[in-house]
């Protein structure tokens, strides 16, 4: 995963077929699952963060809060295991009700290739529409959560969650202030985040 992390970032290029190395009836070669989600993701807006471990995920988290100056403020963020994870909780101020604080801090079910977007639902945003939540959102994710398609990743929901099926499925795709054609029923209307996504190997 690291090296295809390496190799994404020095040639964009990698998803574009050669034309001279495959026959006019070979079938096109699919590129991996993670190069899709992140060139889809990326081409969204969203800010990809490769964590290999516990210590990259706590020094980029690190990074953000600094480069934006969120030191001192309110950030909204539901679930205490994700607070409990990141080494410098103690310095954070943390609400549970404040839908105006600074940013938000989640984590999401499944990251989803074929669109680059995130699927999430009432486990992670409550009862709250997307459009309610702060501006800013940090998203911690696991490479074990890509899923090809949006129909995969609500397949994978019902799985998870067998005998109480959540409410308020949504995904969050546009992460650019300029306006995008949005053709995805589940984000129809939703306002764009400034989002960054830490993806950490699963441990």
């Amino acid at each position: 995963m690291k090296k295809f992390i390496k190799s994404f970032f020095t040639k964009n290029d990698s998803l574009e077929p050669d034309e001279n190395s495959k026959g006019k009836y070979m079938p096109e070669k699919k590129a991996p699952i993670e190069e899709r989600f992140t060139f889809n993701f990326t081409e969204n807006g969203g800010k990809f963060l490769y964590c290999e471990n516990k210590s990259e995920c706590d020094s980029f988290f690190s990074q953000i809060i600094e480069e934006n100056k969120w030191n001192d403020v309110e950030i909204l963020c539901y679930d205490d295991s994700l607070l409990d994870f990141f080494a410098e909780k103690e310095k954070l101020n943390i609400s549970k009700t404040n839908l105006n604080s600074k940013f938000f801090l989640t984590k999401c079910e499944f990251l989803v290739a074929n669109d680059g977007s995130l699927l999430i639902c009432a486990e992670q945003i409550k009862s709250h529409k997307v459009n309610d939540l702060p501006q800013n959102f940090i998203v911690f994710a696991k490479i074990s959560q890509f899923t090809e398609t949006l129909s995969g990743g609500l397949n994978g929901i019902k799985s998870k969650y067998p005998n109480n099926l959540p409410t308020n499925i949504t995904t969050i795709k546009n992460f650019n202030s300029q306006e995008k054609e949005n053709t995805n029923f589940l984000t129809y209307g939703s306002a764009a985040k400034n989002l960054y996504l830490l993806l950490l190997e699963d441990l």
